[in-house]
This record gives C-alpha cells, structure tokens and sequence, in this order.
C-alpha cells in the first residue's frame, strides 16, 4: 500500500487538469465547424461567438439525399467553463421543419466554449455521430486559455461580459479540486494506518 500511495497521489493530482487539457484540443478562439462535403447537413446559421446569458442557436439543414432516404438527427449540445469543467452533455430539444432543425440554448456566466454535435439516424435505425468521437466548437466572447483570456470580452486578467458583469475565475478552482481530493485521500491513508 505504501508504495502505491505515491502513484495514486500523482494520479490525483494529474487529474485535477485534466478537464483543462480536453477542452484545449483546439486553437482557442478558432471555432471548429463540420467540413459540409463530408457530413449529410450544412450549416444554415449558427452564432458565433457565443455570449454568456445570451441565446446561442444552431441550425442545420439536411441534404436532399437525407432527407429523401429517411435520414432525421438530433444535436447535443455541451457548454464548458473558464474553469476547464465541461457540463455533461445535454440532447437539445430541436425543431424540424422540411430537413431543418434548430436548437438553441443560453450559456452560463464565464463559459469558454459550446461544444456540439449532430447524431444521424438514418432509415435502418443505424446511427452515425458528426463528428466521430469530438466535437464541433463555437468558442465564446471571453474564454481562458493557456493561462491567459481571449476573446472581444476579455479585459486583462478576466472577462467584462456586459450580460455578466463579473470576472472569469480561471485555472484556480480545477487546481483547487485537485488539492481537495489529495487531502482526503491523505487522510484516509493515514486513517487507515
């Protein structure tokens, strides 16, 4: 056990930047948008970038081939933090209308980013993921990214969002979480002997 200790404390301690480090897999404030030649749905509109307390809406059309075969999709939505924290992701409740579906959402304060994503379910009930495995990004208006805020909302060492009015908290809670959870189990250890 006590050569283990060592290791499960780095883990821990790795760990608590973790969600930093996923939601860094692209360029911060270059949105990541579907390539329209390889997916069955174009973009009709989208906002960008996102703003915190303020409507953010996707909408998509599917191609005459989608929709002649049976083809319907659902979009999934994840909103994710200055903190480096992504909410789970969420189904979007989506109107369709003749091949076009539209969702939209309201970002909380000091978000960085709304991931999302479109699931085809095509006529045989096989189902397909746009982008496999990732996600398209819409980055926001203020967002924390390698220690430093970006975006037209950024202002120095935090964000002046005008729907928000409150600045960004950054890397510190993750950074926190991860101290937190390396303290009860260091103290569970030294319980336990």
């Amino acid at each position: 056990m006590r050569q283990t200790l060592p290791l499960l404390l780095s883990l821990l301690f790795l760990a608590s930047f973790l969600p930093t480090s996923l939601a860094a897999g692209s360029e911060g404030g270059q949105d990541v948008n579907p390539d329209e030649s390889e997916v069955p749905f174009s973009v009709v509109e989208r906002t960008t970038p996102s703003q915190d307390g303020t409507s953010w809406s996707l909408t998509v059309q599917l191609d005459d081939e989608a929709q002649a075969n049976g083809t319907t999709i659902a979009i999934t939505t994840q909103i994710c933090l200055n903190n480096g924290v992504c909410n789970p992701p969420e189904v979007m409740e989506s109107t369709a209308e003749d091949g076009t579906y539209s969702a939209s959402i309201s970002p909380p304060e000091d978000h960085s980013y709304v991931n999302w994503r479109v699931k085809a379910t095509y006529e045989d009930e096989s189902t397909e993921n746009f982008p496999q495995g990732d996600w398209y990004k819409t980055w926001s208006t203020c967002y924390f990214e390698d220690g430093s805020y970006g975006g037209i909302h950024a202002d120095g060492d935090g964000c002046n969002v005008p729907s928000s009015g409150e600045e960004g908290e950054g890397l510190l809670p993750s950074i926190g979480i991860g101290v937190v959870m390396t303290v009860l189990v260091c103290a569970a250890y030294v319980r336990r002997q």
